[in-house]
C-alpha cells in the first residue's frame, strides 16, 4: 500500500516520468499508470479529478506575483481575487475566478509545512454532551507560516477520527500542504524500525496516497520538534475546555472550537 503513495507522488507532485518511476521501482508502465488511476488498490472507486482549463500563458505572471510578494509586509499581499482583477486589467486573462484562485492556494501551500500533534494525554478533556459528562479527544493541527490552525473534538481517538480530522482540517485550510510532520502515534506508525524508519499503518498510507502529502515523524519524547503547535494545544486547553463546556452534540462543541481558534488566528 505504502509504494502506492510513493508512486504517485513522485509523478503528480515531483513531475517525474512514469517511464522514470518504472525504472526505479522496479513495475511496468502499465502498473505506473493503474496506481495513478486509484489512491488505493482497486477495490476502493474514486471518480478521475475534475478537469479545469488551463492558465496557460498566465502563470508566469502569477508566479512573478506571489514570488514578489513574498518581499512585502503580510497585510500588503495579494490575495486571489486581487491577483484576478490584475490579471484581466494588466494581462487580457479571460478565464473564470475560481481557477486563479486554486492554483494560488495550491502555490502558497507548497511553501509551507503543516505540524500535527495527535495528543494523547495533553490532548484529552471533560466535556458534557447531552447533558453526559465525556471525556473529549482533539485532534490540533497548525500552520506555522500563516500562523492560522484548527482543532476538532472526538468522542474517542480511533483511526476513524485521526482520518476524519484530516479531511476536515484540509476542508478548512482550504488546501493540502506539501509536508505534514507528526508524533509517533499508533495510528500512523505500526513500528519504529531500528534504523529509525517508521513502518506506517494501512489507514495512513491509503490517507497519504489519497491526499499525496510527504510525511515526518518527530523524535521521541521530542517535544520540541512540533515547534509552535505545542502552543496552540495549550491555547485550546486552556480555552476551549475551560470552563467545561456543554453543548447537545459533538458537532456544536466543534463549532464552539472553531470561533475561538479563529480568534486566536
Amino acid at each position: 500500500m505504502e509504494l502506492y503513495g510513493r508512486v504517485r507522488r513522485a509523478v503528480r507532485v515531483e513531475g517525474r516520468s512514469e517511464r522514470a518511476i518504472a525504472l526505479e521501482f522496479g513495475i511496468s508502465r502499465e502498473t505506473v499508470r493503474k496506481m495513478l488511476r486509484y489512491a488505493v488498490p482497486p477495490g476502493y472507486q474514486r471518480q478521475q479529478p475534475v478537469k479545469r482549463p488551463k492558465l496557460g500563458p498566465w502563470l508566469g505572471a502569477i508566479d512573478a506575483i506571489l514570488e514578489e510578494d513574498k518581499r512585502r509586509p503580510a497585510r500588503q499581499r495579494h490575495t486571489a481575487k486581487r491577483i484576478f482583477e490584475r490579471l484581466r486589467a494588466e494581462y487580457a486573462f479571460s478565464g473564470g475566478y475560481t481557477i486563479v484562485k486554486d492554483y494560488v492556494r495550491t502555490q502558497r501551500l507548497r511553501s509551507q509545512e503543516m505540524f500535527v500533534p495527535l495528543a494523547h494525554a495533553p490532548g484529552e478533556a471533560l466535556v458534557v454532551v447531552a447533558g453526559v459528562e465525556r471525556k473529549a479527544h482533539y485532534l490540533a493541527m497548525d500552520l506555522p507560516h500563516s500562523d492560522d490552525g484548527f482543532v476538532a473534538a472526538f468522542p474517542a481517538e480511533t483511526t476513524e477520527a485521526f482520518l476524519e480530522g484530516h479531511v476536515r482540517a484540509f476542508a478548512y485550510f482550504d488546501g493540502v500542504p506539501t509536508r505534514i510532520l507528526y508524533d509517533n502515534t499508533k495510528i500512523a506508525v505500526a513500528r519504529i524500525l531500528g534504523d529509525g524508519q517508521r513502518e506506517k499503518t494501512r489507514a495512513f498510507s491509503e490517507l497519504q496516497s489519497y491526499y499525496l502529502f510527504a510525511e515526518k515523524f518527530g523524535r521521541p519524547a521530542k517535544g520540541n520538534d512540533k515547534g509552535k503547535v505545542e502552543g496552540l494545544v495549550g491555547y485550546v486547553r486552556r480555552n476551549f475546555m475551560v470552563p467545561v463546556p456543554r453543548v447537545n452534540s459533538w458537532d456544536e462543541l466543534n463549532a464552539h472550537g472553531r470561533i475561538h481558534i479563529q480568534q486566536h488566528a
